[in-house]
């Protein structure tokens, strides 16, 4: 459960950062929360890409979904777990987006460091597809096998 700990640790750092950064928008704070983005966002794609392979590996005997894997849905994930990931991630996207748009100019020039936000989701994506790939629930492999459909030609020459 460390990893449903540290998505909601760093969802809520990021949202203190960005709501400081959106009420002050002075330029240290415009500088940290481009660094805490940036960072949560390095993390996400870390874990993404880690539970992208762990899944891989074990697909090769339990059938998993997309959807499952990264939203934690179809009985992946208790819905306690489900609840706390997806809400994380959701509160991620609205944060980010809120605060891009809010603050859509820095001293007047079109842009603003709040956009970086936008990055973030990634961590929730990531952080989900970790979590899934470890400790999630996912059926059997249907099919251990690859058949040609039928109607194709095998091995001997022979049409199916």
């Amino acid at each position: 459960m460390k990893i449903v700990k540290i998505n909601a640790s760093l969802t809520a750092v990021f949202v203190v950062v960005t709501v400081l950064a959106v009420m002050v928008f002075s330029a240290p704070l415009r500088r940290l929360v481009a660094i805490v983005d940036l960072v949560l966002f390095a993390i996400g794609v870390a874990a993404f890409i880690w539970g992208y392979f762990s899944a891989v590996q074990r697909s090769r005997s339990d059938e998993i979904s997309v959807a499952a894997l990264f939203l934690l849905i179809d009985g992946a994930a208790t819905k306690s777990v489900m609840r706390v990931m997806n809400a994380a991630l959701a509160i991620q996207v609205i944060v980010g987006l809120g605060g891009a748009i809010i603050r859509r100019s820095t001293d007047g020039v079109s842009g603003s460091t709040l956009a970086f936000g936008v990055l973030v989701p990634l961590l929730g994506l990531g952080l989900n597809g970790l979590w899934a790939s470890k400790y999630g629930s996912f059926g059997k492999r249907i099919l251990s096998d690859v058949s040609a459909p039928e109607g194709e030609i095998g091995k001997d020459g022979a049409h199916g």
